[in-house]
């Protein structure tokens, strides 16, 4: 992937410059001359033990199982990845885990969770890695075509006590639920990935600013209201304007009584705070061109005592996670693939297996992590993998290229 060359709209560069102040924008600016970072998170249940490492990636400063790869492999073609054996996800994103490490999991431990905006699924694996194994999380992603790829990518990481939903927020207000810990990574401008997805420049308007920030304030407000006493929520944007961002807490503070918690920090991360005139409390800004990754806000948002309690636990309308043709009955063995049968599985193509492999369903594998499952009838084991979630590839590298060493 090779650096754009951006022309920025011309309010909003006026805008952040002003916002940023000129040293700040001027690195920032700088940052677009740079590819941007590439990066993964482990999955530490799949690579537990530490046997295996990142081939020459650097950590993540603020997650532990976070890497800066050296540049961008071709992940499609990896098998590892669709095991769920890591996320590409971007490195200030991964900032969350500082937030659940410091704050949240040391308050919660039979919890209820919700990440109500949660497609495509980074966050969401992010906390069902780190929350208690007794924490139940909900995912949820209102737009239909999102959602699939978020349960997709649910069902992929593996980990029991995570459901995945497809409501809107005023939903969950009508089903009387309430949360422990809710995650609003609220849909925003963009203008934090201006540098990854040339497209979010095209679609910036302050127009559409405007709506963002009163959508978000929707958002949080409905979220808010299941939100149990002395719960946690989680704001973030990808977007840096104070509207958006620290407009909005205050607003949040004002209007609803949040209450803002502290995150630690190190110098070196280069998280910037408020950029917001007069307003001092701990929010957290990632910019390119002073911390290593894209454009992220985030604010931790603690609900305090209400008259009367709120604790209710009432279903939600759950979609089930995995294609319907998928048997539900146990495989009968596990069988290695090699990296072409490997490739040729994900692609949806029936393979011939070993002659001892026995009859029925079996499990298949990659490098010792479960790809899915087939249909072995002898002359050929057909393939039972979901179709929406096989590769379109028709090219078939000769060799693996490797992103994950065995240590």
């Amino acid at each position: 992937m090779q650096a754009i060359m951006v022309t920025l709209p011309e309010e909003f560069a006026v805008e952040t410059r002003h916002l940023l102040g000129e040293e700040r924008f001027e690195r920032y600016m700088k940052a677009f001359e740079d590819e941007p970072p590439v990066s993964i998170r482990l999955n530490p249940r799949k690579l537990d033990g530490g046997a295996w490492s990142v081939a020459d990636g650097e950590r993540v400063p603020w997650c532990s199982q976070g890497y800066y790869l050296p540049r961008r492999p071709n992940f499609t073609m990896d098998p590892l990845l669709h095991a769920g054996c890591y996320y590409v996800q971007e490195a200030s994103s991964m900032f969350l885990e500082q937030v659940m490490r410091q704050i949240v999991n040391s308050k919660l431990s039979n919890c209820k969770c919700l990440d109500l905006c949660a497609a495509p699924g980074g966050k969401s694996t992010l906390l069902r890695s780190v929350l208690p194994d007794t924490c139940r999380l909900i995912s949820n992603e209102p737009n239909p075509k999102r959602f699939q790829v978020l349960a997709e990518n649910v069902a992929k990481w593996g980990y029991a006590n995570h459901e995945v939903t497809n409501l809107y927020p005023r939903d969950f207000v009508r089903q009387k639920q309430h949360f422990d810990l809710i995650l609003c990574d609220v849909p925003c401008s963009g203008e934090g990935m201006f540098r990854k997805d040339a497209a979010t420049i095209s679609e910036w308007s302050p127009k559409n600013v405007e709506r963002c920030w009163q959508l978000q304030r929707e958002i949080v407000s409905d979220a808010w209201r299941c939100l149990n006493d002395g719960g946690i929520l989680i704001y973030s944007t990808c977007t840096f304007n104070t509207k958006e961002n620290e407009e909005n807490v205050r607003w949040f503070t004002e209007e609803l009584g949040a209450k803002l918690l502290p995150i630690e920090t190190r110098p070196e991360w280069g998280i910037t705070g408020s950029l917001l005139e007069g307003f001092t409390e701990p929010v957290y800004r990632f910019i390119p061109g002073i911390t290593r990754g894209e454009g992220l806000f985030m604010a931790i948002l603690q609900n305090g005592p209400t008259e009367g309690p709120k604790r209710s636990h009432g279903g939600t309308k759950t979609v089930p996670r995995r294609d319907q043709n998928v048997p539900t009955e146990g495989p009968n063995a596990q069988v290695e693939l090699p990296y072409q049968q490997a490739i040729a599985y994900l692609r949806g193509e029936a393979l011939v297996l070993p002659e001892e492999t026995p009859r029925g369903i079996v499990e298949v594998t990659f490098l010792g992590h479960t790809l899915g499952q087939m249909k072995n009838i002898g002359s050929r084991a057909n393939n039972l993998y979901p179709k929406a979630w096989r590769i379109k590839t028709t090219h078939i590298p000769n060799e693996y290229e490797a992103i994950l060493r065995h240590s």
